[in-house]
C-alpha cells in the first residue's frame, strides 16, 4: 500500500546506533518473512511506527503491529504502547485516541504560511474527532 523507503543502509545505521532500543516483529509463512513491524523501545513506552507486508492476510497487521507489541511491552514491564498516528480501527484493539505531533521546517515563506493555516484548521478538526472517538473507547471514565 506504500513505497518502501526505509533502506538497508537505514537498518544498518539503526543497528549500529541503537540496536538495544529496536524491536522488529516479523511474520513468516513457510519459513519466509511476509510482514514486519519496526518498534522503538523507550524508557517506559514501546513506540510502533512502521509496518510492511508482501502478502495480504486477514488481521496480520493487527497481530504484527499491535498484539505482539502489547505482549512485548507487558513482558518488559513497559507501561505504554504508542501505536502511532491514524486509525479508528485502533479503538477495538484498546488504543485510545491521542494527538500526535511532528516538526518540520519549510523554507518557502508562502508555502510555510499556507501549511500553518491548514494546520490550524486541522488541529481543531482533530480535537473534535478525538473527543468524539474518546467516547467510544472501552475504558471507564474517571467519573464512573
Amino acid at each position: 500500500m506504500g513505497q518502501p523507503y526505509l533502506t538497508r543502509r537505514f537498518f544498518s545505521m539503526l543497528g549500529e546506533a541503537m540496536a538495544e532500543s529496536v524491536l522488529l516483529v516479523f511474520a513468516y509463512r513457510n519459513g519466509r518473512p511476509v510482514a514486519g513491524a519496526l518498534n522503538l523501545i523507550g524508557a517506559d513506552t514501546l513506540y510502533g511506527r512502521y509496518w510492511g507486508a508482501i502478502e495480504d492476510h486477514p488481521c496480520l497487521h493487527f497481530e504484527v503491529c499491535y498484539y505482539q507489541a502489547i505482549d512485548f511491552a507487558l513482558a518488559r514491564g513497559l507501561t505504554r504502547v504508542e501505536a502511532g498516528a491514524q486509525g479508528e480501527h485502533k479503538l477495538a484493539r484498546g488504543y485510545a485516541p491521542t494527538p500526535t505531533w511532528s516538526a518540520h521546517w519549510i523554507a518557502h515563506a508562502g508555502l510555510r504560511r499556507a501549511v500553518a493555516d491548514f494546520l490550524d484548521h486541522e488541529r481543531r478538526a482533530m480535537a473534535d474527532i478525538i473527543a468524539e472517538l474518546d467516547q467510544a473507547t472501552p475504558f471507564r471514565r474517571q467519573s464512573e
